[in-house]
């Protein structure tokens, strides 16, 4: 009984000691010391330390003071760099041939040329109305340039009024305004039942057309050159309407392939069959199978006509004549011509164009280089059709969230319906995360909102509302090009290398997100330059939120207190211990005329 009574006793004892050893043990492991992340964890707690423990989110206008903390402080650039364009700059834009045009292209500086200061804004900067009513009116002194309230009083573009602009929704091809010219379209095109969602508008002016289909939820990317016409692509950014500076050149488009539901030209000055149609057949490789394309204005209609770009009704008929030939050329069936508006539908497969199924005599695109689009130039060639029959998109919203056809088929390697769904998931749980800290998300407070690494859409999915829109944006050195899946899924982005300054004008979105930017381009451009990019593009009082490992985040944090931004560092939602963190930050407001002339150093110590 005794030794039984031992034997228990000790066994209690094995027991008991094998358990406080795996409690110590699973304790160790959870820590930071455990899993090597104790630098990690250390450094968290430092740089905790040397950020504003809150942010203020609300705008305020306040007088512009510039801190005096020890570090070095981007000066701010001169006032006539009120509306700098770095790679749209005019005076190194005529240096280029005006062939193609090719000098409203891209055209960037040299590391030499850059400039390292703080695009200011124009004094007396507003705050831009919310939506909707920023569709209709912009604050003058946001934009004060009335050069086409002169050159298109005729027109209905815009009217100034006060101390703002009126935007009545009339344009060159429809005075009357746009919601009557979507009307007509609206009935030949399915516009207003979720089929048609993405567009691309040529030449958009002021962008009323992309800005009234927004009403229908059909989400318009709009493009124009920076030309005579001051800052056409400002006013529509200012209105809370998608638009990038661009041109039909020399160049492709920065878009996939097969990616918009309806393309749309209205007297976009493009000479449609120049370069042997080579610019058609871009269109035909961006609009997806069964897409649709809207050419309004002359030729169009040539009989009413004379003197259109020094043209006779001879030149214009022969103009609209072979426009129809490339067409047929294309397969594009014309199913409507309405006075000097004509629209034709892309075939949704290879068996419905039988001249291209048994050979033409226009060469066929690379299958494989279809989206390699970057500073690619155009080519005179037909896009061929995916060798995996295209399937039937879900009508919008659900296409949002139903698996694109791209992943379904597997035309993206290393991509699944699962990883999909599971990428759907991190970004709401993200969003959700983000609003903890800035309540104003999903808000009418920011419009115009940028994804710089967007992956799959999952961010710009998460927050979307006709409150909002996401420019997803591609890195051109990304891992995976997965554009074409967003477009898939009703959103709109485009192709963009970061080492560059982006095709828009200063202060032009509310909201910028930036998920692993900083990882992606390590050793390939400066930090810094990243982050004057993103301070030039964003709007004072506008947010940006920052995604990256803490070793990244401790040197962006230091530029971006350079810059003065308020900022706050937060953890994973995982928990402390995880290396990645998020960054917030608001960018203060001040205005042009402000000056800080000593340069401060880091401080080190």
């Amino acid at each position: 009984m005794a030794q039984s009574r031992t034997r228990s006793t000790l066994y209690i004892l094995v027991v008991l000691g094998l358990c406080i050893f795996c409690y110590i043990l699973g304790s160790w492991h959870r820590s930071a010391i455990g899993r090597g992340d104790y630098i990690a964890s250390i450094i968290t707690k430092e740089t905790e330390c040397n950020f504003p423990l809150t942010l203020n989110f609300e705008t305020h206008h306040a007088k512009p003071i510039f801190s005096n903390q020890s570090l070095r402080l981007f000066e701010p650039c001169d006032e006539k760099y009120t509306d700098y364009t770095p790679c749209q700059d005019q005076r190194r834009a005529m240096s280029f041939p005006r062939k193609n045009m090719v000098y409203r292209e891209r055209h960037c500086p040299t590391e030499k040329e850059k400039m390292y200061c703080l695009v200011p804004a124009p004094k007396g900067y507003e705050q831009p109305f919310h939506w909707p009513k920023s569709r209709d009116y912009v604050p003058f002194v946001n934009m004060p340039y009335k050069n086409l309230t002169v050159e298109k009083a005729g027109q209905n573009w815009i009217h100034f009024e006060g101390n703002v602009f009126r935007f009545p929704g009339g344009g060159t091809q429809f005075p009357q305004g746009a919601d009557r010219y979507i009307d007509r379209i609206a009935s030949v095109v399915p516009i207003d039942n979720g089929t048609v969602r993405t567009v691309l508008d040529t030449g958009c002016g002021v962008a009323s057309f992309g800005a009234y289909l927004l009403s229908r939820n059909v989400l318009t990317m709009s493009f124009a050159p920076r030309d005579s016409h001051t800052a056409q692509v400002q006013f529509a950014l200012e209105r809370g309407v998608p638009a990038v500076i661009g041109v039909l050149g020399s160049m492709k488009l920065p878009y996939p392939s097969r990616s918009f539901d309806m393309a749309h030209c209205s007297r976009c000055l493009v000479h449609w069959t120049s370069s042997d149609g080579m610019y058609m057949m871009e269109i035909d490789r961006v609009l997806r199978p069964g897409g649709y394309w809207v050419l309004s204005g002359p030729p169009i209609n040539w009989k009413h006509h004379d003197n259109w770009w020094k043209q006779t009704k001879v030149d214009l008929e022969a103009e609209q004549r072979r426009i129809e030939e490339l067409a047929e050329l294309l397969c594009w069936e014309k199913i409507s011509e309405m006075a000097e508006t004509v629209i034709w539908r892309k075939p949704i497969n290879l068996q419905s164009c039988p001249s291209r199924k048994y050979g033409s005599h226009i060469k066929t695109c690379d299958s494989t280089k279809m989206d390699d689009v970057w500073y690619k130039e155009m080519e005179v060639c037909i896009a061929p059709y995916p060798k995996v029959e295209p399937i039937q998109l879900e009508l919008f919203p659900k296409r949002l969230y139903a698996v694109p056809p791209r992943i379904s088929t597997g035309t993206v390697p290393k991509l699944s319906p699962d990883l999909y769904s599971q990428d759907n998931k991190l970004w709401r749980r993200h969003l959700e995360s983000y609003k903890r800290v800035n309540k104003f998300l999903g808000t009418d407070r920011y419009r115009n909102v940028m994804d710089m690494n967007a992956g799959l859409g999952g961010f710009g999915a998460a927050l979307e509302s006709d409150k909002v829109w996401v420019m997803n944006v591609m890195p051109t050195v990304a891992d995976l090009d997965t554009l074409g899946v967003i477009y898939e899924r009703g959103m709109i982005g485009i192709y963009h290398d970061w080492c560059e300054a982006f095709s828009t004008y200063p202060r032009t979105y509310d909201l910028i997100h930036a998920n692993g930017i900083f990882s992606l381009y390590e050793n390939r451009c400066e930090a810094e330059d990243i982050l004057l990019e993103m301070d030039r593009i964003l709007r004072p009082e506008g947010a940006v939120i920052i995604r990256e490992n803490i070793d990244i985040l401790s040197k962006v944090g230091n530029i971006a207190t350079g810059m003065r931004w308020d900022i706050k560092l937060v953890d994973h939602e995982d928990g402390p211990h995880l290396s990645e963190k998020v960054m917030f930050g608001v960018k203060k407001y001040w205005v042009g005329g402000s000056r800080n002339t000593k340069k401060k150093k880091i401080k080190t110590d």
